[in-house]
């Protein structure tokens, strides 16, 4: 088992023919994901890396059963790329496009809460199931096949601690970028409690990062449900101004409740193993998992 994606998922890339989606979607071809095909508005009936292009999300979930959709289409068109993939069915939209502007995501948010399917993203690295399908931009070979889920709003945190529980002789069930705006589709909660639920994932990874609440939610929320796997726990952030927004649009320390330190005695008070430096993550999942 896994969550989100797997060697079944059909994915198709929105953006297909662009610069991009054209580096991605090869690199995803190359790792063996069950590519169907891409979207760009006017080039339906061409191919384009061997695989058919569709003028619309719609024409490639009748034609080819897509159910899982990457964005790759720039921040003035992506509200609308990912409006159209809920509308026509897609069940798992990812969106990697960062600079979405925040008055589209509010829309966004409302149309996809009304729709049966879940949205990952804006500006994520994607979601990986090792082995088994790569919907996103992270460097593949770095993930290997095991019982460890990884949930992180940073990017190339995600790689580093899939590398760590990897050399530790570990592996990965699957690793979910969640992204670093602030109105994402999938919060830390949320992703972390999808790997809860499956019965192949041994110990949970969550990276956070300074601004907002969603790490503190998913501590509570982790405690409520009981403690019923080990979560392994880091923020970045920890030597951020006040004030000013590092990195991502989403991390900015806003008051005291924001910084990393409060984030992290938040986690620890909730029994999540927390960490001060991403370089302590595979020890601490090894140890954790005893």
């Amino acid at each position: 088992m896994s969550v989100l994606v797997n060697k079944d998922s059909k994915v198709i890339v929105q953006g297909f023919t662009g610069s991009e989606g054209t580096f991605h979607a090869g690199q995803m071809i190359d790792y063996g994901t069950n590519v169907v095909g891409g979207v760009t508005p006017g080039k339906g009936g061409q191919t384009h890396l061997d695989k058919p292009v569709f003028n619309t999300v719609a024409d490639a979930v009748r034609e080819v059963g897509a159910n899982t959709s990457i964005i790759f289409v720039p921040p003035a068109f992506a509200a609308d790329a990912i409006m159209e993939a809920a509308e026509a069915g897609i069940k798992v939209i990812i969106c990697i496009t960062e600079g979405i502007p925040t008055a589209d995501m509010v829309r966004v948010k409302s149309y996809i809460d009304a729709r049966d399917c879940r949205l990952v993203g804006p500006n994520c690295p994607g979601v990986i199931t090792p082995e088994e399908a790569k919907v996103g931009i992270m460097p593949g070979f770095v993930f290997k096949k095991g019982r460890v889920g990884i949930v992180s709003k940073s990017g190339t945190l995600t790689y580093e601690a899939a590398d760590q529980v990897v050399r530790k002789g570990l592996g990965i069930t699957t690793a979910i970028g969640i992204g670093g705006d602030p109105i994402i589709g999938t919060t830390t909660k949320e992703a972390v409690q999808l790997l809860m639920e499956d019965p192949d994932t041994d110990a949970i990874v969550m990276i956070g990062e300074i601004g907002g609440q969603l790490e503190a939610d998913a501590a509570k929320w982790i405690k409520a449900d009981g403690n019923r796997k080990p979560v392994v726990g880091f923020i970045a952030g920890q030597t951020a101004p006040a004030g000013r927004t590092m990195g991502h649009a989403g991390a900015i320390v806003g008051g005291k409740d924001d910084t990393a330190q409060a984030n992290m005695e938040i986690m620890a008070a909730n029994g999540i193993h927390v960490v001060d430096s991403p370089a302590e993550i595979g020890q601490k999942v090894l140890e954790v998992l005893g």
